[in-house]
């Protein structure tokens, strides 16, 4: 009972200094984050509205880049063009020293026909990989874009509270380039990116439709899979459709190996540990009905959150295929990873656990959540192998709505609202000036 008693005062006390420092930080800076905040909104949500009428594809941001470029000329941010293709950074120096602090904005749109009824809504076509195609924002990276620059608006406006630097990247290309291209996070990272300034810590942010408006999610450790695209491609025997007895069918033996690779997840992989998904999502084979191929082509996704797991699932991909095939007298090529391949999004556990106070205070303790782990990938995951980084969700769901029916991301309803800015803009501001508070020189 003295135990329990005088844990109970510890913890008190604790309590009280954990309020009162936190007081003693809306003091300092957060009151007039949230005041510039409340007064750059209405820009913020100008430019969003701008990005997403005029939507431009992977390593073809030149617009984007352009206004972006503007805009932190126009602060007095040192401004650098063209780092990963279209890629724009920012240095902002603090007048007192201190830390490298990076914030992250991926600028891209994807090849997607918009069907919102919307006075800004996208009405771009553009090749991609030959073809023509319609352009959206279906993903939410206008809106990152905007809030990054809204965000430099508000720590310019700082400039002598500072205690360090912040470096503003807008990446190219988060979702892919064209076939043959380099782009994205690995190419920024390959020319410099991180260095002169040498960057100490990364934060950045991404919408959540299906999330309400005012609403954070995170999660430290791995928050979002690994991912590798596979390309399997089975070898047969052809013959006239009529005697399959003459062939070696790969259209089976194709589908043989589909049923199978099911078992990873299912009987192979620790599921109560970590998930994983492996799916295969194309595939291509034969011309005519009476006419057995010579070969079947198949494209697949494989998502995993561990080293351990990437490996083993990795090596049962290909176990399964060429033996599979082998049984059957033909023969399979796995190319694994094929085409692109993005890292766990790792959120450094000790810097969540230091950082999640603010997050609490920039949208409220009971609207900051921790979530599952999500089966998607972001190539952020580049960025924090260099260095500590934490990236987090914040809602785009208008209150009242039906996460259910309101349209997801990467479809032509995709759909996000205007009001979801203000809690970007408050907690990247935070994570920087905090950060810079408790790292000081």
């Amino acid at each position: 009972m003295k135990t329990n008693k005088l844990f109970s005062i510890q913890f008190f006390i604790i309590t009280l200094l954990c309020v009162s420092n936190g007081n003693a930080q809306k003091t300092n800076h957060e009151t007039a984050v949230s005041a510039a905040a409340d007064k750059i909104e209405s820009k913020v949500i100008a430019w969003r509205h701008d990005f997403h009428e005029h939507p431009e594809l992977g390593n073809h941001e030149v617009r984007t880049g352009a206004i972006i470029a503007k805009q932190l000329q126009s602060l007095g941010i040192e401004v650098k063009t063209g780092v990963g293709i279209t890629g724009v950074v920012g240095i902002l120096k603090g007048d007192k020293p201190g830390p490298v602090v990076a914030l992250r904005a991926d600028m891209d749109a994807l090849p997607v026909e918009e069907k919102n009824n919307l006075p800004y809504c996208s009405k771009v076509k553009t090749m991609y990989n030959g073809k023509e195609t319609s352009v959206m924002h279906a993903c939410g990276h206008d809106a990152h874009v905007a809030i990054l620059m809204g965000v430099a608006e508000i720590l310019s406006g700082m400039k002598k509270e500072l205690k360090g630097s912040v470096k503003f990247i807008f990446q190219p290309a988060e979702e892919g380039v064209p076939a043959g291209e380099e782009g994205g996070a690995a190419l920024m990272i390959k020319e410099g990116v991180m260095e002169n300034p040498k960057v100490d810590v990364i934060f950045g942010l991404h919408m959540a439709a299906q999330t309400e408006v005012g609403k954070i999610n995170y999660r430290p450790g791995g928050f979002m899979a690994a991912v590798g695209t596979v390309k399997i491609t089975v070898n047969g025997k052809p013959s006239h459709g009529a005697q399959p007895w003459l062939a070696v069918d790969p259209i089976v033996v194709a589908a043989q190996i589909i049923n199978n690779l099911q078992t990873i997840v299912s009987r192979n992989v620790n599921i109560t540990q970590n998930p994983a998904v492996v799916t295969i999502a194309s595939i291509h084979g034969g011309n005519r009905d009476n006419i057995i191929s010579e070969n079947v082509e198949m494209l697949g996704t494989v998502r995993t959150f561990t080293d351990d797991d990437e490996k083993f699932i990795y090596s049962r991909i290909r176990q399964i295929a060429e033996k599979t095939a082998e049984a059957a007298g033909a023969t399979a090529d796995v190319i694994l990873p094929y085409e692109h391949y993005y890292p766990v999004t790792f959120n450094n556990e000790k810097l969540t656990a230091a950082m999640l106070p603010t997050l609490q205070k920039s949208a409220g303790i009971e609207n900051v959540r921790l979530v599952p782990a999500i089966t998607g990938a972001e190539d952020f995951s580049f960025f924090q192998q260099k260095v500590p980084g934490i990236y987090f969700f914040i809602g785009g769901l208008p209150k009242g709505a039906d996460a259910k029916t309101s349209g997801p991301h990467h479809t032509p309803t995709f759909i996000i609202d205007d009001s979801a800015f203000k809690t970007g803009l408050k907690a990247l501001s935070n994570l920087v000036l905090d950060y810079m508070e408790m790292n000081k020189k």
